[in-house]
C-alpha cells in the first residue's frame, strides 16, 4: 500500500497551480478550473479523495502537491 500524503490526518490537500496551461488541451484546462485555480502559483486547499487525487493525476506537470 502506498502512504497518503496529508498533514496531521486533517483529510486535506494543498495545491499549487505552477505551469500556465496556455498551450494545454481544453480537457486539461478543464480540469484546472474543476478543480477550482483562477491564477497561476496560487495554493488552493481540497479534500483529500479519489475524486481530487484522479484530476491531479490527470494533469501532473501543471500542478504540484504541497506540504
Amino acid at each position: 500500500m502506498t502512504a497518503k500524503k496529508t498533514s496531521a490526518g486533517s483529510g486535506k490537500i494543498h495545491l499549487k497551480w505552477v505551469r500556465s496551461a496556455i498551450c494545454a488541451p481544453q480537457k486539461q484546462k478543464l480540469v484546472i478550473k474543476g478543480l477550482g485555480f483562477t491564477r497561476l502559483n496560487q495554493v488552493i486547499e481540497r479534500p483529500d479523495n479519489q475524486a481530487i487525487r484522479g484530476m491531479v493525476a490527470k494533469v501532473p506537470h501543471l500542478v504540484e502537491v504541497v506540504n
